[in-house]
């Protein structure tokens, strides 16, 4: 397996940390793929064994890869940090874990109509990573903050 080696910046993008892998460095990964891209990742070196995570792409053939809690914390690391990335294809991925619909979520989708409609219009790979954000939250309050704010963008709100 050819792995990509690079520094980068992790930025934010709607709330979201990130490194961009350019679409001459995506080619090098996986040359012609246009869809999420399944890869293995270590950043500064951790963890031992990478991380299991796709790469969502962007129209000019670069991709976003996305660095949740997780991946941050085993690599100490925070938005505006010049990073080591290292990324693989990864060959064997088959769509990971998946998770409920929790049914506070569901309850609250179905008192509103238009975030329940733009829920259903997500790309299943969007769906799943919020479904695995809402799996890792632990307290009524962060689920509620959390709700809301899934929500308020569902909705349409800015």
């Amino acid at each position: 397996m050819a792995v990509l080696r690079c520094t980068s910046i992790i930025k934010i993008r709607d709330g979201n940390p990130y490194i961009l892998v350019s679409a001459t460095r995506a080619k090098a990964i996986k040359p012609g793929w246009r869809k999420p891209l399944p890869v293995l990742v270590r950043i500064n070196g951790k963890p031992a064994e990478p991380w299991h995570i796709n790469m969502m792409p962007v129209r000019d053939g670069s991709f976003y890869l996305y660095l949740h809690g997780d991946v941050r914390k085993a690599s100490g690391t925070k938005v505006g940090d010049r990073v080591r990335v290292e990324v693989g294809f990864d060959a064997r991925y088959r769509n990971g874990t998946q998770h409920r619909v929790p049914l506070w979520f569901k309850a609250a989708l179905r008192k509103n109509s238009r975030a329940m409609r733009n829920w259903e219009a997500l790309i299943p790979s969007r769906k799943k990573e919020v479904l695995r954000y809402f799996a890792r939250l632990k307290s009524p309050e962060a689920r509620a903050r959390n709700l809301e704010r899934a929500l308020h963008v569902l909705s349409g709100r800015k």
